[in-house]
């Protein structure tokens, strides 16, 4: 029992002594936009004359995340994910530097989306290589409108759609 016991509070005091000192290797950058931490807040416009700049990924964070506080829109994850030559848009790894240009921010007319609840739908069979971005941009000419083709299916994770798929896409 007692070296089970001991075994134990060596485990907790290293994992005590690496979170420390891990903890401690970050820079000022860093803590400040460590999600949950207090952070001062800034207006869109300060943002924006922040830039360009350079970003690095913490935990949690994704390009939505990333370009929603940087720009005050998370539609500018395309800004991001062309500016670092990004081919897997979802895969970015904590600690990873990305550039983050000075751009126009991606704010999509509201009369230009794709309405879900006053128009009649129609059905679409997903095929492989598709996805919501694509799907919306091939059947409304915006691919800003996966939003509302996933809020129209309930889809609780939109990147999980599969071949044979039947999808209901708002109508025109």
């Amino acid at each position: 029992m007692s070296i089970t016991l001991g075994f134990l509070v060596v485990i907790v005091g290293g994992l005590i002594l690496y979170n420390y000192f891990t903890q401690g290797r970050l820079t000022q950058q860093e803590q400040a936009t460590r999600p949950g931490e207090p952070t001062i807040t800034k207006t869109v416009e300060e943002k924006l004359q922040a830039l360009p700049t350079i970003h690095t990924v913490v935990t949690g964070e994704n390009l939505w995340k990333i370009a929603l506080e940087r720009y005050g829109s998370g539609y500018n994850w395309v800004t991001l994910q062309q500016a670092n030559n990004l081919s897997n848009p979802d895969h970015i790894e904590v600690g990873q530097k990305l550039s983050v240009p000075a751009a126009e921010v991606i704010v999509p007319a509201s009369d230009k989306m794709l309405a879900t609840s006053t128009q009649q739908t129609r059905d679409y069979t997903v095929v492989k290589g598709d996805n919501l971005w694509k799907i919306a941009l091939q059947e409304s000419g915006s691919g800003y409108g996966w939003t509302q083709i996933a809020k129209l299916n309930n889809l609780a994770n939109p990147d999980l759609i599969y071949p044979g798929n039947m999808l209901k896409i708002p109508g025109k």
